[in-house]
């Protein structure tokens, strides 16, 4: 996805009710954020938001967290959310290689969807899906570990196989 600055994007966003802005002060226990004790399924890099936003809407009984780092496109999601806010979804902005600092043991679907393949070799511990990223969740599932990804570059399919 081709980043363009959008005025006013960062404003936007960090003002908006849907950002979890003390990330850090849920880790270990997001059900406090969500009232319930529904399965907690994120998002890592939703992009403008439509996957998780559906998802969000079609399962009212899963709690989602979407998180994207740039504001610039995180704000698309922002509009989304003030114009039919779903009490199961929220939004963080950080970057994910960050994720253990903000989750344990709580999280049970990780989605990774159309991810930067970072495409040279000395980038590939920056992949979503890299031996690196792939430790750091395994603190965050509560139980069975479920990744679901989606992609559409051959060669980060067949380095997330492996």
């Amino acid at each position: 996805m081709r980043l363009k600055n959008i005025p006013g994007a960062k404003e936007h966003v960090d003002n908006s009710e849907f950002l979890i802005v003390n990330k850090e002060n849920y880790k270990g226990n997001y059900r406090k954020l969500f009232n319930n004790d529904n399965p907690l399924h994120i998002e890592i890099g939703i992009g403008k938001g439509n996957f998780i936003y559906n998802m969000a809407k079609n399962n009212p009984d899963i709690n989602f967290i979407g998180i994207e780092k740039y504001d610039s496109v995180m704000v698309k999601a922002v509009e989304k959310l003030e114009s039919e806010s779903l009490p199961n979804l929220r939004l963080i902005k950080m970057d994910a290689t960050n994720i253990d600092k903000v989750f344990f043991k709580e999280v049970d679907v990780i989605y990774l969807n159309f991810s930067d393949p970072w495409p040279k070799n000395r980038h590939e511990n920056r992949r979503l899906s890299s031996r690196v990223f792939l430790e750091k969740y395994d603190n965050l599932f509560k139980n069975n570990k479920t990744i679901i990804m989606k992609t559409d570059n051959r060669k980060l399919f067949e380095f997330s196989i492996i």
